[in-house]
């Protein structure tokens, strides 16, 4: 036993510096193994267009799966607006980068975005955003809409919303990986829906709760950013800043018109109820045509309009469809507004790419034609507040549009119960044209005793009593006080003019159905 200890005496020095060895060895390991993971975590730390991104290696979230589909296996690059990390990580051939921007300031509210009155030297207030030289190459732009005011069915009018939204749409269209036929894409999350007067329902690739994933038509919103940024001013070339946006709108619609080979285009204007308006229809369809236009022209009409009528109306110039009227939810039994919902089936002609809708007791003074260039929604503002006049507007045909206004007119109310009302809650993002585009005929200034209205005027539009019920060349609106707000000898002349040069076999036509107008319909 004594020759065993004095043996383990003898080698304990030895064991000591075994274990000591063995120690280091294995915590050199351990070194090496971790400072290899910092390291290829340092390599993952790449300068991707100026600004640090990060690639991920865990579980993909839905959203992702459904672009790198299309994508396939290449590296996708992911610009992030409005939050600082993905909920869940995704693949590691994606590389994301947040984009920096400033706010808003809250200082800028609606009404600076959509005021009520507007001259041709208004601009837009400034809204603020990114350096987009720093996020050329994105495959795909993901984007938390969120809201300075809680959300509301129909839109919120938030400024902060709207600056969220551009951003995304300048960094679709500025993508240089898009120009290699290469698709990029529109991800929003978050409680508030994106702004679809920019992404529409016809883009929507994938949509589960609240996450969207659009694959947009880049050309279409290039021609929206050409545009002011509200209402806040006109839109070329009417604006005194607008002359180049104008060229290049016209540029993009000959790219369009050659991918398309001919642009489906027309004018379309409703009738439903009663047989009020016949004759204003017949005035409208002659004083376009009387324009040289070259459009088709369009009348819808509900089974209230007699086969006499509808013979008549074709006379005149229209193509007759005819459809089932549509109940205006908000409107008082027996208003003169009870189906203007009916306007919405102008949505269902997707026959057509493009449509200016025209009321009928409207008159074209000058040719419209070359203003099909403007995207939906584009209007004449109202003589009230920051809402757009649905009497004249251009419309984009979308079943997926059509059905979604359907679904949501019964939550979102009118304020005046009718098509008005609703559409300017539907398209609270709208672009104005100037007033002698949609001339609303009325005379508010007391010291204005002549109520002239210039031949320059584009469309006039006959509020209060309507020129079919007044005797030749008198404005009948001048006999009564109540509707001297209305009156105007030079615009009852525009509209005798028009019926004095349609051939005279439609005049007969005119005087049928003008006997039976009412009293002042829609204002």
């Amino acid at each position: 036993m004594a020759s065993i200890f004095s043996k383990w005496k003898r080698h304990f020095p030895f064991f000591i510096l075994y274990v000591a060895f063995i120690f280091l060895i294995t915590n050199s390991v351990i070194f090496t193994i971790n400072y290899s993971k910092q390291q290829q975590q340092q390599q993952d730390e790449v300068v991707f267009q100026n600004t640090t991104t990060y690639v991920r290696t865990l579980k993909n979230p839905e959203w992702f799966k459904v672009v790198a589909r299309e994508l396939k296996d290449e590296t996708i690059n992911i610009g992030l607006v409005n939050m600082d990390r993905l909920k869940e990580e995704v693949h590691a051939n994606a590389k994301i980068v947040k984009v920096h921007f400033d706010p808003v300031g809250e200082d800028i509210k609606w009404s600076d975005m959509a005021p009520e009155r507007i001259d041709e030297n208004s601009k837009c207030p400034y809204i603020p955003m990114p350096r987009f030289e720093d996020y050329h190459d994105l495959d795909v732009v993901v984007a938390k809409v969120s809201q300075r005011k809680h959300c509301e069915d129909g839109g919120l009018r938030d400024v902060f919303s709207v600056q969220v939204n551009l951003i995304v749409a300048n960094l679709l269209v500025r993508s240089g990986r898009s120009g290699k036929n290469r698709p990029v894409f529109a991800v929003f999350v978050g409680s508030c829906d994106p702004m679809w007067e920019i992404y529409r329902c016809d883009d929507l690739v994938w949509k589960k709760g609240n996450s969207f994933v659009y694959k947009p038509d880049l050309n279409r919103i290039k021609e929206l950013l050409l545009l002011p940024m509200g209402a806040c001013q006109f839109v070329p070339p009417f604006s005194n800043h607008g002359e180049e946006p104008w060229r290049k709108l016209n540029q993009l619609k000959n790219q369009t018109k050659h991918h398309l080979h001919h642009p489906r285009e027309a004018y379309v204007t409703v009738l439903h109820t009663s047989e009020d308006y016949i004759c204003g229809a017949i005035i409208l369809a002659q004083s376009i045509i009387q324009t040289n236009s070259t459009k088709d022209l369009i009348l819808l009409a509900d089974d209230n309009i007699s086969g006499q009528a509808i013979k008549a109306l074709q006379e005149a110039g229209w193509k007759t469809k005819r459809i089932k009227r549509i109940h205006s939810p908000f409107s008082r039994k027996d208003a003169y507004n009870e189906w203007n919902y009916s306007k919405l089936r102008i949505w269902q002609l997707k026959q057509y790419d493009k449509l200016m809708f025209i009321e009928a007791d409207m008159l074209v003074n000058r040719n419209l034609d070359k203003f099909f260039v403007y995207p939906q929604m584009t209007a004449a503002g109202n003589y009230e507040h920051h809402l757009f006049n649905s009497g004249l507007m251009l419309v984009e045909p979308s079943d997926c549009t059509f059905n979604t206004m359907m679904k949501k007119m019964m939550v979102v109310e009118s304020y005046n119960g009718g098509d008005q009302g609703f559409l300017n809650e539907m398209f609270f993002w709208w672009h104005r044209l100037p007033a002698q585009m949609n001339y609303l005929k009325v005379f508010v200034n007391p010291d204005d005793h002549l109520h002239w209205i210039n031949n320059d005027v584009y469309a006039v539009h006959y509020t209060g009593l309507k020129p079919w019920k007044c005797h030749k060349e008198r404005d009948c609106n001048w006999d009564d006080v109540k509707f001297h707000r209305y009156a105007s000898h030079s615009a009852h002349r525009m509209w005798r003019k028009v019926y004095r040069s349609m051939p005279k076999k439609l005049r007969p036509y005119c005087d049928i159905f003008k006997n039976n107008a009412t009293s002042p319909k829609g204002h």
